[in-house]
C-alpha cells in the first residue's frame, strides 16, 4: 500500500486538492475567450498558458468538460493520411501524444496497436499503396501487407468476410495507437488551470460582440465579457457559433455514431477499419470491443442514437469476424461530426479580426487534440497561421486550394 492511500485512509480526503479548481463569478474582461471546453479548447488554453504565458483566459463550456466530441469518440491516434499536409499535421499530433502522459502527469492509457485499414477491391488495394506512399515520403510508417499477413495478425478475422467482399489486402500504419479520451480532457484541463487559466462549465455563449471589423467580446448566459481574441472550437455546434459573426462555412453537420460491447478476454491488439464495410474496432484495456461506422447519410444536429446503425454495423462486423455473433451490445452513442467538402479542417485566423476557428474535424479530430491546441496557440499569440495549419486556413475555398482528404478520413476515426 502506497504511503499516500494509507494517508486517505486514515485522514479521509477533506485536505485533498480539487482536479480543477472551483470557477468564481466570470471576470468583466480577459485576454483570450475559448469557446468550447473539449480537448482542442482546453489544449490551446494549455499551450497558451505554458509557451505563450497568456494567462488571462476563459473557457467557456455549454455543458461539462469533455461532454462532446472528446468524450463520444473511439480514441484512435493515427497519422496515415492521404494528403502530404494532413500526414505533416497528424503525425505532429501523434508525436505530442506519445509524451503527453508525462507532460500532463496522468496516465491516458496511451498504447501503440498498429493500424489495418482493409482493402477489399482493387480501387482499394491502389489508394492503400498511394497512402502508403506519401506516408513513407514524410517519414511515417506505413506499408502495404497481403491478405495472409492481416489474417495471422488479426485473430478470429475471416478472410472472406462471409463470402461477399473478401479481404485483398491491408494499409498497415504501425504507429497507430488509442488513448483514454476524457483523461486527455482531464489532463489538459488541469494542467492549464495550474496555469492560472479560468474555466466556466454551464456557461454558454448566446452572441459575439464586433466593432470596426474586429472582436470586441461575447455575451454568455452568465453576463458579458471584453476580449480581444475569440476562438471557437466547438465542433458540432460551429455553426451556431459562425452565425453569430455572419461567418459564412461550407461546414455540414452529420451524426456519427459507436458503441461497445460487454469485456471479454483480451485478443484484438490492433486497430482494424475497413472503408467497403464501413466500420472500425479496436478492444479496450478493460475488454470491450469498440466499434464504429461511416457518419449517418443525413444532416442532423443531434446525438441521438438509432437500431438501423447498430443492426447495420453487426451485420458487416459479424461478416468480417464471425465470433463477435455471440457479444452482446451494452452501450451505443453518438456525435456530431462537423465535416467539410475536402474532409480537412478549418483552422486559423478569419476575415473578422481577433476571431479564430477550430472546426471542420468530421470523424477525426480526437487525434489532432494535442496539435491542435499547440498551432491554435502559437497562431493567436502571434497573429498569423502556423505553418502546419496554414493548408487548413478559412480561405483555401475562396481560392480552390482544398485539402483532398476524403480517401483517408472517411471511416478511419
Amino acid at each position: 500500500m502506497s504511503l499516500h492511500l494509507l494517508k486517505l485512509g486514515l485522514k479521509g480526503t477533506d485536505d485533498e486538492p480539487r482536479f480543477f479548481p472551483q470557477p468564481g463569478e466570470l471576470k468583466s474582461r480577459y485576454d483570450v475567450v475559448i469557446i468550447g471546453g473539449g480537448g482542442h479548447g482546453l489544449a490551446c488554453a494549455y499551450y497558451l498558458a505554458r509557451d505563450h504565458g497568456i494567462r488571462n483566459v476563459a473557457v467557456l463550456e455549454q455543458g461539462y468538460l469533455g461532454g462532446g466530441n472528446t468524450g463520444r469518440n473511439t480514441t484512435i491516434v493515427r497519422s496515415n493520411y492521404l494528403t502530404p499536409e494532413g500526414v505533416r499535421f497528424y503525425d505532429a499530433s501523434l508525436r505530442l501524444f506519445q509524451d503527453l502522459s508525462e507532460d500532463l502527469d496522468i496516465n491516458l492509457f496511451y498504447s501503440t496497436r498498429g493500424h489495418y485499414t482493409l482493402a477489399h477491391s482493387d480501387d482499394a488495394m491502389r489508394t492503400m499503396r498511394w497512402r502508403a506512399e506519401v506516408n513513407r515520403h514524410q517519414g511515417v510508417e506505413s506499408w502495404m501487407v497481403d491478405r495472409d499477413q492481416v489474417a495471422e495478425a488479426v485473430p478470429g478475422l475471416d478472410p472472406d468476410c462471409g463470402g461477399s467482399r473478401p479481404v485483398m489486402g491491408a494499409l498497415y500504419h504501425a504507429p497507430g495507437a488509442v488513448a483514454r479520451h476524457d483523461a486527455v480532457a482531464w489532463g489538459y484541463g488541469r494542467a492549464a488551470a495550474a496555469r492560472g487559466v479560468e474555466l466556466h462549465q454551464k456557461t454558454r455563449v448566446t452572441g459575439i460582440q464586433q466593432y470596426g471589423g474586429r472582436v470586441r467580446g461575447v455575451t454568455t448566459d452568465r453576463g458579458t465579457i471584453e476580449c480581444d481574441s475569440v476562438i471557437s472550437m466547438v465542433a458540432g455546434s460551429t455553426p451556431t457559433i459562425t452565425d453569430m459573426v455572419g461567418l459564412p462555412t461550407p461546414i455540414e453537420i452529420f451524426p456519427l455514431q459507436a458503441c461497445v460491447t460487454e469485456p471479454v478476454k483480451p485478443f484484438l491488439n490492433t486497430i482494424v477499419v475497413s472503408g467497403s464495410l464501413h466500420l472500425y474496432l479496436s478492444q479496450s484495456s478493460r475488454g470491450e470491443l469498440v466499434m464504429g461506422s461511416a457518419v449517418d447519410p443525413f444532416v442532423l444536429h443531434s446525438t441521438r442514437s438509432t437500431f438501423d446503425f447498430v443492426e447495420g454495423l453487426a451485420d458487416n462486423i459479424v461478416d468480417l469476424m464471425p465470433f463477435t455473433a455471440r457479444l452482446r451490445v451494452v452501450r451505443q452513442w453518438a456525435g456530431m461530426s462537423d465535416l467539410t467538402p475536402d474532409f480537412a479542417p478549418i483552422m486559423g485566423t478569419t476575415p473578422l479580426s481577433g476571431f479564430y476557428l477550430d472546426a471542420g474535424w468530421g470523424t477525426w479530430g480526437f487525434k489532432a487534440t494535442p496539435i491542435s491546441g499547440k498551432t491554435m496557440a502559437e497562431t493567436v499569440a502571434t497573429g498569423r497561421n502556423h505553418e502546419l495549419i496554414e493548408p487548413f486556413r478559412y480561405t483555401r475555398f475562396r481560392d480552390f486550394e482544398l485539402v483532398g482528404e476524403k480517401g483517408a478520413a472517411s471511416v478511419g476515426h
